[in-house]
């Protein structure tokens, strides 16, 4: 039924490499029916009973505007990775067809701003994303990472000395770092929202949120 969807709309996932096929499994495993589309026939059959619905076309060609349309898709997925030229031209047919959300993946800098461009409204970069991600993990005082926009993330960090065995009303983390505490975590015991409440103990993991500038200057307390 409709309420056990991740979205109410089919979701178009264009391109069955790692990226596309890793997306619509994933979109199908959370209720939601996906229409996979992939030029290369024999790839394409692979995926048939694991998705939805499972189309062998090129969406780079100008009568896949027309298929698009028909079909009167909301939310597309481009998931090229083998040619910027066919995913240019790919999302750039969405684009036409006016689809309201479109989400694609870039290659590069420079085919991230063909994207965006071209009027793609999502543009995900997984290589320099990732690279960013083990670059904020690989010192060890981050636990997890995950950033948001250009200047914004939420991450999993051990609780700096100064906070441990006081409230956080106590260690007013967030007049003196400008940082959010979203909850708290220690081993065997579930996820905690965060509250002025909350006793912050050694056994924690803390999930915090704010600019990634400050996260980095709170993270580096000892």
């Amino acid at each position: 039924m409709a309420r056990n969807r991740l979205f109410d709309d089919d979701v178009m996932v264009i391109g069955l490499g790692r990226f596309g096929s890793a997306v619509a499994l994933e979109l199908t495993r959370l209720g939601t029916r996906v229409i996979a589309v992939e030029r290369d026939n024999a790839l394409a059959e692979t995926y048939v009973n694991k998705v939805a619905k499972v189309v062998h076309a090129d969406m780079a060609q100008a009568n896949a505007i027309e298929m698009v349309s028909n079909a009167g898709i909301k939310i597309a997925i481009v998931g090229i990775g083998s040619s910027v030229e066919s995913s240019v031209l790919a999302a750039a047919n969405l684009v036409d067809a006016g689809v309201p959300s479109i989400w694609a993946k870039a290659l590069s800098p420079e085919h991230k701003r063909i994207l965006d461009r071209i009027g793609v409204h999502h543009v995900i970069s997984p290589e320099a994303d990732s690279g960013r991600r083990v670059a904020h993990l690989v010192n060890g005082r981050l636990l997890d990472y995950i950033q948001f926009d250009d200047d914004y993330a939420i991450v999993k960090l051990k609780p700096p000395a100064e906070t441990i065995g006081f409230t956080l009303e106590q260690a007013q983390i967030r007049k003196k770092y400008g940082v959010t505490v979203v909850g708290v975590k220690a081993p065997g015991e579930d996820f905690t929202h965060a509250v002025p409440s909350t006793k912050v103990s050694a056994h924690h993991v803390l999930v915090v949120s704010g600019p990634i500038e400050l996260i980095e200057r709170f993270a580096a307390r000892p």
